[in-house]
């Protein structure tokens, strides 16, 4: 089945006893299997992550785990958001990159997709199973899509989309009468697919990103264009392009609809503005002494905001959360000292990774 809500909240879990281990990895096989919403995921570093929909959901998955399934004591590390990278401007250079035996050039450059058509591919309008001739004049629409319409060619030459094939970026091929292009379309894809789902800034999944690829120059034998010499050249062009085209994060948004007597309004308000929430609409509900408020919510600054409600309001306030959209963040994370930039840093470390976003001198090379 296929949910609406999205894992946002993640949790990393550890044995105490190390003997116990076992008992874990069985418990979170069980576990996932008796909800189908709870994503049970092994990191490359080795630890467990138990992803949920929201505080709550991960809490109660964690007390099932304790005494139901894995019936051994565990440690849990903090609440972790997942953020997506993403771009805002056009590529400020053409992205050059060279295979290992330098036969091989790629020349690349981003885009933005725009928040419209995010939002699509997502809710599945726009996608990989979608028929070329309907998805050609969905995105040719200047109506749907007033910023970002697109130029009818380029429609028709879709590669890929990625991550997991039906994410939301494109790697669009615009090159005009280019050689053995077809050829190195598989190796191409997978790449793709492996720089979506671990970007260029802190190996988060990237979202909204376009790539064109404008020109590509090959070697004449088919031995010295193998997957072995595309498929990494392929990558660094692709967080070449996402480098020099201004990347920025965005953050998960929930929707909190909060019911609550009229007179305790003025605490909600100011528990949400110190989380950094906006109020959307607030209306009464016709013959009862409530109100209905809803107001979008950082994800990052949603933990604890219950009980922080309850205490601004002595309990009469419910909030519901709901996951909603993605949204930009201010910030360049390529700056230290932005709030972006400490992600990046808290992100890296966490996943034990070099300190620092990598330069792009890494990703480009000299012609």
């Amino acid at each position: 089945m296929k949910y609406s809500v999205s894992p946002v909240v993640r949790v990393a879990v550890d044995v105490k006893n190390a003997n116990d281990l076992p008992k874990l990895v069985e418990g979170l096989k069980k576990l996932s299997k008796s909800d189908p919403l709870v994503q049970c995921i092994t990191e490359e570093s080795g630890e467990h992550i138990i992803a949920g929909c929201g505080e709550l959901h991960v809490e109660i998955c964690l007390k099932d785990l304790v005494e139901e399934y894995a019936k051994c004591e565990i440690k849990k590390g903090d609440p972790v958001v997942t953020y997506k990278e993403t771009i805002t401007a056009e590529s400020n250079q053409m992205c050059l990159s060279k295979s290992p035996n330098k036969h091989n050039r790629l020349h690349c450059k981003g885009k933005p997709l725009g928040d419209e058509l995010s939002n699509d591919i997502e809710e599945e309008k726009v996608g990989p199973k979608t028929e070329t001739k309907e998805r050609s004049k969905m995105l040719i629409d200047g109506d749907r899509y007033p910023d970002h319409a697109w130029e009818k060619d380029d429609t028709q030459k879709i590669w890929s989309f990625g991550p997991n094939t039906n994410g939301p970026n494109m790697l669009v091929d615009v090159a005009k009468g280019v050689q053995f292009l077809n050829e190195i379309k598989d190796s191409m894809e997978a790449a793709w697919q492996w720089a979506t789902r671990e970007g260029a800034m802190c190996d988060e999944n990237m979202r909204g990103v376009r790539v064109d690829i404008h020109d590509v120059t090959l070697h004449a034998d088919a031995i010295h264009r193998g997957g072995g010499q595309i498929i990494p050249t392929a990558r660094r062009v692709f967080y070449a392009c996402e480098l020099t085209a201004e990347p920025a994060f965005q953050e998960p948004i929930f929707l909190c609809e909060i019911q609550t007597p009229d007179d305790v309004v003025g605490g909600i308000y100011q528990t949400l503005t110190q989380r950094r929430g906006i109020v959307i609409s607030e209306e009464p509900i016709p013959g009862t002494p409530l109100v209905n408020m809803k107001a979008h919510l950082p994800v990052g600054e949603s933990f604890g905001f219950t009980q922080a409600l309850r205490a601004a309001t002595s309990g009469r306030a419910f909030p519901q959360c709901v996951f909603d959209h993605w949204e930009l963040m201010t910030g360049n994370p390529l700056e230290a000292g932005t709030k972006s930039n400490e992600i990046v840093e808290g992100i890296r470390k966490r996943k034990g990774l070099k300190a620092g976003v990598p330069a792009l001198d890494n990703f480009v090379d000299k012609l």
